[in-house]
């Protein structure tokens, strides 16, 4: 294949360019915002399932007292009633004035325990309370955070997609002035090569593979044509000759 010089040099310059667009793609996939902000979320996911336990913690609780409170009211009611027929002096049986006393003692015993319980509740209550209220704090605040961090990602994926969408236009540009054929050899050796397809011979030394030449393929490089399109015999890349070449 033979192809000008000229237009072996803008296949370095088509190369520069493609590199600058893999570095950019890199970039793009391992800013240190995206871990920031996955790190983030994973955080305020696992802060908002624990905000979802303890506020049904405390609305079972806040059930929980409702029901005990309700137990409390029912027994003071019946403790009053009795007491309302104690004192009426309807019941004149002496057996049945003393179930009667019993029957009321035993109710000031059962309200107590109740109340008991009905205090052990609240104060369970207002624990579940207070962690709610402090995991939707941290919540809001890893909200904050987030926007934050996903603002800051986004200010960066802009940088980097302007940069490439004029670092792609370039390329567009320059390699639509190379023919054809030597950018398909270009594109699939670039394929084939890691990437770069196309290197500089500088002081002898191929830089796609960055092995020096032997004495024996300087000595074919040197022999070769200008517009021949010559390969490294190592890394069989393109080697593109300049000045600065050693040859």
């Amino acid at each position: 294949m033979k192809a000008a010089p000229a237009d072996q040099i803008r296949l370095l310059e088509v190369q520069a360019l493609d590199q600058r667009l893999g570095q950019l793609d890199h970039k793009r996939k391992n800013l240190p915002e995206n871990a920031e902000v996955e790190r983030l979320n994973a955080e305020l996911t696992q802060q908002r399932d624990l905000l979802i336990a303890a506020q049904t913690q405390e609305s079972d609780t806040a059930r929980e007292q409702t029901k005990a409170e309700q137990d409390v009211e029912q027994v003071r009611q019946r403790a009053a009633r009795d007491q309302k027929r104690l004192d009426s002096g309807a019941v004149t049986s002496p057996k049945d004035l003393e179930n009667l006393q019993h029957e009321i003692a035993s109710l000031a015993k059962r309200q107590s325990d109740l109340e008991d319980v009905v205090l052990e509740v609240m104060e369970r209550r207002e624990a579940a309370q207070e962690r709610a209220a402090e995991l939707a704090r941290r919540v809001e605040e890893l909200q904050r955070k987030a926007a934050e961090a996903e603002e800051r990602r986004a200010t960066v994926l802009a940088e980097i997609d302007a940069e490439g969408a004029g670092a792609a236009k370039e390329r567009e540009v320059i390699a639509g002035s190379v023919p054809d054929d030597l950018m398909k050899l270009y594109d699939k050796l670039r394929a084939q090569s890691g990437g770069v397809g196309a290197a500089k011979l500088y002081q002898k030394r191929c830089e796609g593979c960055r092995l020096e030449l032997n004495i024996t393929e300087l000595n074919e490089v040197r022999a070769a044509a200008a517009d021949e399109i010559v390969r490294c015999e190592n890394c069989r890349r393109i080697l593109v000759r300049t000045s600065d070449s050693g040859l």
